[in-house]
């Protein structure tokens, strides 16, 4: 039986990938032969044998369940639109309002709009009057520039009202747009250390309809918070309830299915993250204002929250806390809507529950497990770093933000179900290999192109296809580390690629800031790091290729770090 061991919490923090199906049976790190992958062959539970290893039943729940990916993907590419920036300029006096505002501008005499002149008496001049050419420049001693006090903001942009316009986040209070943007992701790192142990204590079906009421308040609070300082806060509270969604809802899809059908069940939770990419995109370009946005992805929510009348608790959790009675009727329903006919006498006994004390020192008590360790803590971040300076940033490439993010998400659906296939086929080391190579030529030729504008359709075309072979690297990541991972450690090898996973993210906010220093340093960077990744991948072992899809050998405790390890890419 593969529920056994208790289940043990480990952490989430980031994209998107289907489980693997590898689980841990209880033993002491200190027993393995740490020099090789496990391969484990696919293994069914009572529970499956019961009610069926995949039917109607666990398709109708893993695909409601997927749905609740939904709105995470709003949520944290929403900064994409709503964080936009504005073409903007002091705002002029009473008098001057139908002045055109190229002739505003020169008048203010400042090249950055962020100051004016001081001293003029703009009650002299008429909306109609030519700007005195003595204007231009102060006379000496009586003017100088001031910083201005307000501004005024483009309207036929595109964009609409955004964070920039709402709160005048420009000049010395640009940087707020990325804080924002960062608390948001501050709150998925520290919601990732959480959530695990939450959902292994109080149960996946609690944590996910606790979690996903509390995504739903944030996000409608958002819409009518008018404090930046509270909206800041809200963010954080929103990214921390996310990726406790995220997390609980994926083990939950897992832990309805056993055996070869765990990696269909991720599969689900995957895709509708690159359709909630094209959608966000879709919903921004018709709303064009920050608030109606929050608004119709926070709606999505309340229909999700009533789900709860629909989705069972996980039977392999109950089972594993003993609540037989509840597992029965979990059981009973899934059978009689699997159309099976379940034996008179069956009987469920709840597994032993072992207690584990691995911590994060076995992931160096050993060279392979120092080498492997090192490796996926510098793959992940970089992994992440990549996968969402480019989502991230797509209002910074030029071209049209909704369109370029609409063609983003479409790219990663083939990107995933061509990798999910083919590691099937061949091994990974080389595939993932080649996914962060193939990302950092398209990101150096796409920097190349950068600040020629005949050539901007190029540009975006060398983006899209980095954001295929990122998402292609994003599928396979997971999977290649829980595999490498030997089984009793692998929750704990997991969690701490998460916690650098959660380091990237913080960072990645700030990444458009390159662009103000110099044009190609965002994508030369996105080059560097594309390669270094690449070249790291080469010093990780080569799996086995299987001809069974890889299964568990301790229940819980292995979907907590095969789902871990998908869920750290779907927030």
């Amino acid at each position: 039986m593969h529920d056994t061991g208790k289940p043990s919490p480990t952490a989430t923090t980031s994209p998107t990938i289907p489980p693997s199906k590898m689980t841990a049976t209880p033993q002491s790190p200190a027993g393995l032969d740490p020099q090789a992958p496990t391969d484990d062959e696919d293994e069914t539970d009572v529970i499956g044998d019961l009610m069926g290893h995949y039917g109607k039943w666990q398709l109708l729940m893993t695909v409601l369940l997927s749905l609740f990916q939904v709105p995470n993907t709003f949520h944290i590419s929403s900064s994409i639109y709503q964080a936009a920036n504005k073409d903007f300029w002091c705002q002029r006096p009473e008098e001057l309002q139908q002045l055109p505002v190229d002739v505003w501008r020169n008048l203010t005499g400042s090249l950055d709009n962020c100051h004016r002149w001081e001293g003029i008496d703009w009650s002299q001049v008429g909306n109609g009057t030519a700007m005195p050419t003595e204007w231009k420049k102060p006379p000496d001693g009586d003017r100088q520039l001031v910083a201005c006090e307000k501004w005024e903001y483009e309207t036929h942009d595109n964009v609409g009202n955004t964070w920039t316009s709402e709160w005048d986040l420009v000049c010395d209070k640009e940087h707020l747009k990325n804080v924002a943007e960062m608390f948001f992701l501050l709150g998925v790192a520290t919601g990732g250390i959480l959530s695990g142990y939450l959902s292994d204590k109080f149960g996946r079906k609690k944590m996910l309809f606790i979690s996903a009421v509390l995504q739903t308040l944030f996000g409608l609070w958002l819409y009518i918070c008018s404090s930046f300082e509270l909206y800041l806060t809200l963010r954080a509270l929103l990214g921390l309830v996310s990726v406790s969604v995220t997390y609980s809802g994926l083990i939950l899809a897992i832990e309805y299915v056993d055996g070869k059908w765990r990696t269909l069940a991720g599969m689900y939770n995957l895709f509708p993250l690159p359709i909630s990419y094209m959608i966000i995109s879709g919903l921004a370009y018709l709303t064009q204002d920050y608030q109606r946005l929050q608004l119709c992805i926070g709606v999505p929510g309340i229909f999700l929250c009533l789900l709860w009348f629909v989705v069972p608790e996980s039977p392999r959790w109950l089972l594993v806390k003993g609540r037989l009675d509840e597992v029965r009727r979990i059981i009973e329903a899934a059978a009689k809507f699997n159309g099976r006919q379940l034996p008179p006498d069956y009987q469920l006994t709840p597994p032993t529950q072992e207690s584990s004390s691995q911590d994060v020192t076995y992931l160096f008590r050993s060279s392979y497990l120092r080498r492997i360790s090192i490796c996926f803590f510098c793959i992940w971040f970089t992994m992440n770093l990549v996968y969402y300076g480019i989502i991230l940033n797509m209002s910074s490439f030029g071209g049209n933000v909704y369109l370029n993010s609409a063609l983003a998400g479409l790219v990663e659906i083939p990107a995933i179900a061509v990798a999910m296939y083919i590691i099937t086929k061949v091994g990974k080391k080389w595939l993932f290999c080649a996914t962060f190579i193939c990302t950092g030529v398209a990101c150096c030729c796409a920097a190349i192109t950068e600040g020629q504008p005949e050539m901007l359709w190029l540009k975006i075309t060398f983006l899209m296809i980095s954001k295929f072979t990122i998402s292609a690297g994003n599928t396979i990541m997971p999977v290649y580390t829980a595999e490498l991972y030997p089984t009793p450690i692998r929750n704990v090898g997991v969690g701490a690629c998460n916690a650098a996973a959660g380091l990237a993210l913080i960072l990645t906010p700030y990444l458009s800031l390159l662009n103000k220093i110099e044009g190609h340093l965002l994508m030369s960077l996105l080059t560097a790091w594309s390669i270094f990744g690449g070249v790291v991948v080469l010093f990780l072992p080569e799996t086995a290729v299987r001809s069974k899809a890889m299964t568990n050998q301790g229940g819980a405790n292995a979907h907590n770090a095969h789902a871990n390890a998908s869920a750290a890419k779907q927030v």
